[in-house]
């Protein structure tokens, strides 16, 4: 009797071939049962496909196929042990790829994410650190991101954001003064690797940013909270100035302005002549000054006034004279 189940036309095979190529890439080893498994199809349908893909490649530089130029398996493990193992890729693995050092740094930024409350266990985050190290062109460096105390407060205050209660700590502002605030928590944000809270503060009856870094022996309180989100206007701008604070001249150049706009005030100008952007920001203490310039090096240079110029300079002279006096 003739066979009438209908078979695959050229265009279904090789799209199969197309995603049964970077599974097999992603697997080190996987078994022709896993295989069918994953893609709905016949054991068999998986092995045909298997001896088809090691007849294909790309031609050399002599237009001739020559060995390396088509895709291995380890053959006695295929016949043998039904295990699928590609060992000779081409065509798709010309690709470019993240280096051994750019993939160790990707690794680490997935590692802090998975630190993150909101993303504890999440099996996706390593799944995609595992094909990172697959995948780079050389071995990544091996990186460890630790928790520290900073994750532990950040989750207290999202977990005080979340059930809407009060919240009280020790917080060191710009100042280097320490004081017990007790606060609405009401949102948290982050800036580069920096995370705040923006709540109503009742120590000074006004809303006020504070940074998760700088509080100290949180607490959740039992009191609701007095002023919600919808009974605060929260400006977009993540820094809001006092009219205490000291306003100082910067020269930053156009690719770091990104890096310091939300600490900016005003419009910024177009690049001057000397192909910097001179624009002013506000500081409650010319001391926050020196971090600024230490956080951008050779990109934020401060132009005044002159007393926020020598309390740069002497910074950096005194950081000096230490290295001096260590060699």
């Amino acid at each position: 009797m003739a066979d009438h189940t209908p078979q695959p036309h050229a265009r279904d095979k090789l799209t199969f071939l197309l995603s049964l190529v970077p599974y097999l890439m992603d697997h080190d080893r996987v078994s022709v049962q896993e295989a069918a498994r994953q893609f709905g199809v016949s054991e068999e349908h998986i092995r045909d496909a298997v001896r088809l893909i090691s007849v294909s490649g790309i031609p050399g530089d002599t237009a001739a196929y020559q060995h390396d130029d088509l895709f291995d398996i380890a053959w006695d493990d295929f016949e043998d042990n039904d295990q699928i193992v590609l060992t000779n890729l081409v065509a798709i693995d010309d690709s470019p790829r993240f280096s051994g050092r750019e993939a160790a740094a990707l690794i680490a930024g997935l590692q802090y994410l998975s630190a993150l409350p909101e993303n504890a266990d999440r099996s996706a985050i390593a799944v995609l650190m595992a094909k990172l190290s697959r995948g780079a062109s050389a071995a990544p460096s091996p990186v460890a991101v630790e928790a520290s105390e900073t994750d532990a407060t950040l989750a207290l205050i999202r977990e005080a954001v979340a059930a809407e209660r009060q919240v009280e700590f020790e917080y060191l502002n710009s100042r280097g003064e320490r004081e017990r605030r007790r606060v609405d928590p009401l949102r948290v944000e982050s800036v580069d690797a920096d995370w705040y809270l923006r709540g109503w503060c009742h120590l000074r009856e006004a809303l006020r940013t504070f940074r998760i870094d700088r509080i100290a022996d949180p607490e959740i309180t039992a009191e609701p909270i007095s002023y919600h989100p919808h009974d605060v206007d929260i400006p977009d701008a993540l820094f809001e100035g006092s009219p205490e604070d000291i306003e100082i001249q910067l020269a930053v150049a156009p690719a770091a302005l990104p890096l310091v706009a939300d600490y900016l005030r005003g419009t910024t100008s177009a690049p001057a002549a000397d192909g910097l952007v001179h624009t002013t920001m506000q500081v409650s203490h010319l001391h926050a000054v020196k971090r600024l310039a230490c956080s951008h090096p050779g990109l934020v240079t401060v132009t005044g006034p002159p007393e926020a110029r020598k309390v740069v300079a002497d910074w950096a002279a005194a950081g000096l004279h230490r290295y001096d006096e260590s060699r």
